[in-house]
């Protein structure tokens, strides 16, 4: 008889142990989706994960998979908490051990555009591949095998005399795997990419972030077995197969138009104009970086991207946006030794921005590490300083260095223009 009582008694324990540690759980993820809520980030910026709470068990197995912390467990179920940090590599759904997940694009208030491939990745127009992100896959590894398999495809459509026999448009995993491809299959090619690093999106992810989770298959390369591998570690292996293949890569480069000419296509970019037999648009969703269209913007001290804050130590550098990658570069900049920060930003207030950056900000400011000016526009950039129109009167600051984080234009409007047929998504598959 005691012993039955000694274990009621630890099944007692085990079990208040295991209600209060679920009740933590649901507390910090409730908070963490309310100041989402709060600060307007509930809309994911592509393929996310969606929930089928009739068979979710609430077993966390997806939480443990999320390296961004994009989902948690509130109220016995697992809900996209974080869905602003959410890059659809899916490692959630492969988790989840009773298949409640499905990736899907876009939600019932904002839909996204994907457009028409067949299986082989042509578009509506023949000789018009797309593959990776901008046809909607955010995985790293479906979108290199996807830039391989459309290259399969585009081999076997050679025969029209052109400058190239495929022009790759973008340097992400699926515009490099791509390339490798067409060396593999001794294709003419000409790759290209709008800024002067690869990686594509993964370029732009934060320090140490996970952005790959599975192995993949490149040509020349063969099966490279990657798990849980972080962004530094992926972008060393690009470098390290750009250098090992010989594959060439036009950097800032942009295209601008694509039209049809004699049975191929004359593609025109910012540098030159070329005909080929078919394109591969393997470009991102991020689109082209939008501008502030100033006097002094096309300067080489004007950047898009921060890759690395330590590279500004001791400069003067204006941070112009108001979004969550404009103050996170703006923080990351003040952390670093003696480098003077200003923040500009055109509205009176933050919005849609996260919580934790609006205090890490403020706690920067109050500490002198930057300036923020509100309510301000750029009005010109000089070698060795900026203009500020800061509530109608212009002010001159010292600068080496400006970074605009504006957001992007999207090519959609660009491909639409070609002819490329596009369907819009509102929370499908």
């Amino acid at each position: 008889m005691n012993y039955l009582y000694l274990y009621a008694a630890i099944i007692l324990i085990a079990m208040t142990l295991y209600v209060r540690r679920q009740r933590r759980i649901h507390d910090t993820h409730a908070a963490e989706l309310q100041v989402a809520v709060q600060s307007g980030l509930v809309e994911p910026p592509s393929l996310h994960p969606v929930v089928d709470f009739s068979r979710c068990m609430g077993s966390g197995a997806c939480v443990k998979a999320c390296p961004e912390g994009a989902l948690g467990v509130v109220n016995g179920k697992a809900v996209l908490i974080n869905a602003a940090s959410c890059i659809g590599h899916g490692a959630c759904m492969a988790a989840c051990p009773v298949e409640s997940i499905k990736l899907v694009f876009g939600t019932e208030r904002r839909g996204i555009d994907i457009p028409n491939v067949t299986p082989q990745f042509e578009t509506n127009i023949p000789g018009i591949f797309i593959a990776g992100e901008l046809g909607g896959m955010g995985l790293i590894r479906k979108a290199a095998e996807q830039g391989r398999q459309a290259m399969d495809a585009i081999r076997r459509k050679r025969g029209a005399k052109a400058d190239f026999d495929v022009f790759i448009v973008g340097c992400g995993p699926a515009g490099l795997s791509a390339g490798l491809s067409a060396i593999h299959h001794k294709m003419r090619y000409k790759l290209i990419e709008q800024e002067d690093s690869l990686g594509g999106s993964v370029y732009h992810y934060p320090r140490q972030k996970i952005a790959m989770t599975a192995p993949v298959e490149l040509d020349l390369i063969g099966k490279v077995k990657f798990n849980d591998v972080q962004k530094e570690t992926l972008l060393a292996f690009w470098l390290d197969v750009v250098h090992k293949t010989s594959l060439k890569i036009a950097f800032r480069e942009r295209m601008e138009s694509i039209e049809r000419e004699d049975g191929q296509f004359r593609v025109r970019t910012n540098r030159g104009s070329y005909t080929t037999a078919a394109v591969l648009l393997a470009m991102g969703r991020r689109g082209t970086p939008r501008k502030l269209e100033v006097p002094g913007e096309e300067s080489a001290k004007v950047a898009y991207r921060l890759a690395d804050p330590a590279q500004y130590v001791g400069q003067s550098v204006l941070v112009v946006g108001g979004g969550d990658s404009a103050l996170e570069a703006a923080i990351a900049l003040s952390q670093e030794k003696d480098t003077d920060v200003i923040l500009s930003y055109r509205s009176a207030a933050f919005s849609r921005v996260k919580q934790k950056n609006r205090l890490q900000l403020e706690q920067q400011e109050k500490a002198g590490r930057l300036r923020v000016l509100l309510n301000s526009t750029v009005a010109s950039i000089q070698e060795h300083h900026v203009d500020i129109d800061h509530d109608g009167v212009v002010q001159r600051f010292k600068n080496d260095v400006v970074l605009v984080c504006a957001g992007g234009v999207l090519p959609t409007p660009l491909l639409q223009q070609i002819g490329i047929q596009f369907d819009t998504k509102f929370g499908t598959a």
